[in-house]
């Protein structure tokens, strides 16, 4: 009866801890401390570049690890409300196991990890560019390049079979545990479906998430209407039909900044 009398509050929390997310970057957006939620400006911070000297390679490392705060912020954000569907559905499975907290956070360390990774690679990427521009003035100078190929990949990308693959995937959570949860160990098989998950969800969205070096990762009006379609894609009935148009609007608009500065 305790476990049945408390199952209610499962969602209250996790909307309270996504709104609480959205409320610290809105937070941090309007704060002095704004440009570093765009992942630089790092270094101007004393306390930041003195360790970054004290700590071997630390001018890559700790910017880096800054930067893994930020994102795990925007994911909590941005993506937990994509993937209440298939923690809810794993809640209600396993809500009769005296060890059904352990799971379920086995289930989101493995989504968020690997999030985190695809994020620490799109730090590295970003950084790579910003440091080619530095090298080459002519890039500098003509960076709209940059955003208008990042805004064509994405839409391009939404016409693509991998994307409908890895959609039909987090539209189906109920198909997706019942498919992944299973072995002898619980607790591997827990970690593992967040793993898959989150591999399909990043196979899914992994485009639409590359927009946020486009027009900005400190962007908090972009991370909602992106936060916005990538939930309607995945939980909303009509969902899977947001995709093409989608692409559509992101061609026409790569098209309309080359026709604007070519």
């Amino acid at each position: 009866m305790k476990t049945a009398s408390r199952s209610w509050l499962f969602l209250p929390l996790l909307g309270g801890l996504i709104i609480s997310a959205w409320l610290v970057l809105w937070w941090w957006g309007e704060s002095p401390y704004a440009r570093y939620l765009n992942h630089t400006g790092w270094l101007d911070i004393a306390p930041v570049a003195r360790l970054c000297g004290a700590i071997p390679g630390g001018t890559v490392i700790l910017p880096a690890s800054l930067h893994v705060v930020a994102w795990l912020q925007m994911l909590t954000a941005m993506m937990l409300p994509t993937v209440t569907p298939l923690l809810e559905i794993f809640r209600r499975l396993t809500q009769a196991r005296s060890d059904r907290h352990r799971l379920l956070s086995l289930i989101l360390l493995g989504y968020l990890g690997i999030w985190t990774l695809f994020g620490v690679a799109m730090h590295a990427l970003d950084s790579g560019l910003h440091m080619l521009a530095m090298q080459h003035p002519w890039l500098t100078v003509h960076g709209w390049l940059v955003g208008a190929a990042i805004l064509a990949l994405a839409g391009t990308y939404q016409f693509s079979l991998l994307k409908y693959r890895c959609l039909d995937k987090c539209r189906s959570p109920l198909v997706f545990v019942t498919e992944h949860w299973h072995g002898t160990n619980q607790r591997s098989a827990s970690l593992l479906l967040g793993l898959h998950h989150g591999a399909f969800c990043i196979g899914c969205c992994w485009a639409l998430m590359l927009l946020m070096f486009a027009v900005g990762t400190g962007s908090i009006a972009w991370m909602l209407a992106l936060a916005a379609v990538m939930a309607a894609e995945k939980n909303l009935p009509w969902g899977r039909y947001v995709s093409k148009p989608l692409g559509v609007s992101l061609l026409l608009w790569a098209g309309a900044i080359v026709a604007q500065n070519y």
